[in-house]
């Protein structure tokens, strides 16, 4: 804990952001971090509770009153030792994590909650700042190979276990560069993709190797996936040359919209839309880039994915930039007796919001217009919930002009030729089927083939896949000595 009459001495301090005019002009990060001072009164607020929900409610179960105390008491040092006990990449989820410990926070159940996302962004980068964070190469090798399939949060953090404990890591990616959805889904202006470089520059100190533009299996033809694969590698072939693999792939399938019209040019998905910005932030030339300038956008879906295409459609320079929400809009207050400690239903309200977005609820597309093969506008319709199902309105159908829509309604599921390669029996939504006990956990019914993060458990946070690599990597390793000193 931190001051013991900290949380009614002290108010919640939030993390501020440059002015919009500014910060609409480039791609680069905008948050104000809290000072070291700020930060330890953020600190002092968390109380003596006697059961920190907050623990829980993180998926990667950061000891969180701990490092509050020790912000508090000004050991920095000794604070990111305790948050890398537990979570490989603080600087991604002290960024862009949605904060379900401050949700479940037991100063939230009648104020606001200890700001416990803006103290670990604070530990993270005094830590780089200070020289503190080091690669941390293995004492003695193991002899054991493993093949980590996906270079996201997931696979990063699998592989930095594994390499640690004396395994050879390879890592493949089909993509360009590394970092996975880290690296195309996340806007520069949440997440600046330096912090993604100099990870992989630890890593590779420490014995990860990272082979990219490489494709494991096959990519079905038509496949709406950010691909940048010079080299193929079947299944067969990898498994011959490794003890063990561990699939740690995205949930990419974008889901789609089918209604008439859908055929027309100016409709994309957002997974589409974002990744080319981030390619041409970093350099890449790129031919037939889509852009939002002078257009006037619709977004459909109400999700980060449709936050972040708002931002990116406002940094183009929009005329317009709607987002449709097919449920009815959210309490701006949670019913906190009721909800606390899980994560609440509430209005969210972006900073992309902020900088500019007409947001519509309880709306439904019907089709697309177009002409000459253009997209021009699309008909929607109000919905409502009756006897639990949502149904259309009467009389509240409209049209709305559209010369580029995106599409983020969220993912379905992995790409189904990578697991379908590897002969891995996938569950009901198409993700790979593997459980998370202690014994047996991410292994696959394929013999010494693995699976976490969205791979396994479907659309997620960056947390959470951060949490499955972490696990998987623990039972790749007792797979591989029989024991494991990883922690879980």
């Amino acid at each position: 804990m931190g001051k013991v009459t900290g949380f009614m001495e002290y108010e919640r301090i939030e993390e501020g952001y440059k002015p919009v005019a500014e910060r609409l002009k480039h791609y680069k990060e905008f948050v104000v971090g809290l000072d070291d001072s700020q930060a330890r009164i953020q600190g002092a607020r968390c109380m003596d509770c006697g059961t920190p929900f907050c623990n829980n409610g993180c998926p990667v179960n950061n000891i969180i009153p701990d490092f509050n105390d020790l912000v508090y008491q000004g050991d920095w040092k000794n604070a990111i030792t305790l948050l890398h006990s537990t979570n490989n990449f603080p600087e991604f989820t002290g960024r862009i994590c949605p904060a379900p410990c401050e949700a479940a926070c037991t100063l939230n159940v009648n104020d606001d909650p200890v700001g416990i996302k803006s103290i670990e962004h604070a530990i993270i980068d005094r830590a780089w700042a200070e020289g503190w964070v080091q690669a941390q190469p293995p004492r003695h090798k193991t002899g054991k190979k493993v093949a980590v399939i996906g270079s996201g949060p997931a696979g990063l953090a699998a592989a930095q276990q594994l390499a640690r404990v004396g395994h050879d890591v390879t890592v493949f990616e089909k993509n360009s560069r590394i970092g996975g959805l880290l690296r195309y889904g996340i806007p520069d202006f949440k997440m600046e993709k330096s912090h993604i470089d100099r990870r992989v520059a630890q890593m590779e100190a420490e014995g990860v190797v990272f082979r990219t533009s490489t494709l494991i299996g096959a990519m079905p033809e038509g496949c709406k996936v950010t691909n940048d694969a010079k080299t193929v590698i079947g299944a067969e072939e990898l498994m011959a040359s490794f003890d063990a693999v561990l699939l740690c792939g995205g949930s990419e399938q974008s889901r789609d919209l089918p209604v008439p019209g859908r055929e027309l040019d100016g409709i994309h998905f957002a997974m589409e839309f974002l990744p080319m910005q981030n390619k041409v932030n970093a350099g890449d030339k790129l031919k037939g880039q889509i852009r939002a300038d002078g257009k006037h956008v619709i977004v459909i879906g109400g999700g980060d994915t449709g936050s972040d295409c708002v931002g990116t459609s406002n940094r183009h320079g929009a005329a317009s930039v709607t987002q449709f929400e097919v449920m009815p809009q959210p309490p701006e207050q949670e019913n906190k007796p009721l909800v606390w400690p899980y994560w609440p239903l509430k209005l969210r309200t972006s900073s992309s919001h902020e900088e500019g977005c007409v947001r519509e609820f309880a709306i439904s597309t019907k089709a697309f217009i177009g002409k000459n093969g253009k997209v021009t506008g699309l008909t929607t319709v109000n919905v409502e919930f009756k006897d639990g199902k949502l149904v259309e309105v009467p009389g509240t159908e409209k049209e709305y002009k559209a010369d580029l829509v995106l599409l983020a309604m969220g993912f379905v599921n992995p790409v189904a030729t990578v697991l379908d390669a590897f002969g891995v029996d996938k569950d009901g939504r198409g993700n790979a089927k593997a459980s998370t006990e202690f014994t047996g956990g991410y292994s696959t019914n394929v013999d010494k083939v693995f699976a976490a993060g969205d791979m396994r458990r479907g659309q997620s946070l960056v947390v959470w896949a951060i949490r499955e690599g972490r696990q998987a990597a623990r039972a790749v390793d007792e797979f591989l000595m029989g024991y494991s000193d990883l922690p879980r």
